[in-house]
């Protein structure tokens, strides 16, 4: 059932070596403070990667929207991390980003797709809106969404992508008769964060048609309401769900920027932003693939270290010609770590290269070219496709190796390996794997460029 959205309060939080509560009396608005080292956030990282890692499992069963989950992210200061390099380095960058998010997915996957899908959007000012802003424009609608992210300790929500088909009506926008601004209408599915979010950003049709304008929106606003929906097969905790929009008003300075109707309009630097969506998704992927292993290699130790196996019966012999075999020894079971292991190693190397390339990218702004963003597509794409298989892949094989295998069964409280692949296959299931080698193939083969399209 549809309820009208409320956004809880939850306290601001400054990031330090240990984080502290802001003091009393500083203004809401003020810059964050937080120390601008990049070698601060694998720490603070890693920290709460081990804090999820705890009661993931417990987590997950109780399905619950993700009100903790997020307060857990903002003690750490993660949603605040991403802001653009410069002078003042309020934070860190891309890399940074796509490195916490792996490493986040890792211990819980739904919290890292939480926090990719804001990292995203949190850049949407700087690659739907202008050059430069307006002169008449408030201070803080100058400011770019990701500062004033950081400064408002927001977490954000939506999709800014048009619908997929014309029979999809998407979100409308009607100019409000005075006083300039407009009215938000409309009904769309979000992947993230739905009931948790701070702030919505969404794209809307004026009148249903024409350019998409990208528009912030305060959840709490009368007439925006939130279905969290059935609950899902995977990534459970992620807060997916329905937004419904009904004669919500949208000021003059909560449009962050504009999409073209027509994609030859788009520039090369505004068509990295689905780029670096999915990207920020083939981080969530790996770092399933890669939390899974590392959970399975602990309980495969945990059983070599356990009682010594019987030994066969006599005349009987394992494989190799030996009487018994422990589970570190056992050929099978080395062979199939080794072949996982090497999945994951290489699809790390691909994820790894189509990081550098984005990060070039956005780095190079508005000046990024058509064969550079090409180029950037392509190794995405590839990443997506390499890591998504690996993804599959190794949860399914790890359900195998560990089928059996002292506390591995979930009914007696052990890890609950069939997250990860419950995880592994609601997070790709989306992804058109042929459609990304068909455009792979047709660059490497004709050199032709993929779409300069928005949709992610």
């Amino acid at each position: 059932m549809s309820t009208p959205r409320k956004s809880p309060k939850r306290p601001a939080i400054r990031t330090t070596s240990a984080p502290a509560a802001r003091p009393a009396g500083r203004p809401a608005g003020g810059p964050v403070d937080r120390p601008a080292d990049d070698e601060m956030w694998p720490r603070v990282t890693r920290e709460l990667a081990d804090d999820l890692a705890v009661d993931a499992l417990a987590r997950d069963r109780a399905g619950k929207a993700p009100f903790d989950e997020v307060a857990r992210l903002q003690e750490a200061g993660l949603p605040a991390l991403l802001t653009a390099p410069g002078p003042n380095r309020r934070g860190a960058d891309w890399r940074a980003a796509c490195a916490v998010v792996r490493e986040i997915s890792a211990a819980d996957s739904s919290v890292g797709e939480l926090l990719a899908h804001h990292y995203a959007l949190s850049w949407s000012s700087r690659f739907f809106g202008p050059a430069q802003e307006p002169a008449d424009v408030t201070r803080a609608a100058a400011l770019p969404l990701d500062v004033r992210t950081a400064e408002e300790h927001w977490l954000l929500a939506g999709g800014v992508e048009p619908p997929r088909t014309e029979a999809e009506p998407g979100l409308t926008l009607t100019p409000a008769e005075s006083g300039g601004g407009w009215f938000l209408d409309g009904s769309r599915a979000f992947a993230s964060a739905v009931t948790v979010a701070d702030r919505l950003v969404v794209g809307a049709r004026p009148g249903g048609t024409g350019d998409l304008l990208v528009v912030l929106v305060d959840p709490a606003r009368p007439g925006v309401y939130t279905d969290a929906g059935t609950e899902r097969v995977g990534q459970r905790l992620a807060g997916a769900g329905t937004v419904t929009f009904d004669h919500v008003p949208v000021a003059p300075d909560d449009i962050l920027g504009t999409l073209p109707h027509d994609e030859h309009a788009v520039a090369p630097y505004a068509s990295l932003a689905p780029l670096a969506l999915r990207l920020l998704l083939v981080q969530v992927g790996l770092g399933i693939a890669e939390g899974a292993l590392a959970e399975a290699r602990d309980i495969s130790r945990a059983d070599q270290a356990g009682p010594a196996p019987a030994r066969r019966a006599a005349g009987s012999l394992t494989p190799d010609g030996s009487g018994a075999v422990g589970g570190g020894d056992d050929p099978y079971l080395l062979l199939a770590y080794g072949e996982l292991a090497t999945a994951a190693h290489a699809a790390a190397a691909v994820v790894e290269r189509a990081t550098d390339a984005l990060t070039r990218g956005l780095l190079a702004a508005r000046s990024l070219g058509v064969e550079e963003r090409a180029d950037i597509a392509v190794l995405v794409a590839a990443a997506e496709t390499v890591t998504g298989r690996a993804a599959v892949h190794i949860t399914t094989r790890i359900l195998e190796l560990v089928d059996g295998t002292a506390g591995a069964d979930a009914r007696g409280g052990g890890p609950g390996f069939d997250r990860f692949w419950r995880n592994a296959r609601a997070l790709t299931a989306p992804t058109q794997s042929a459609h990304r080698l068909r455009d792979i193939g047709d660059h490497y083969l004709n050199g032709t460029h993929a779409r300069l399209t928005l949709l992610a």
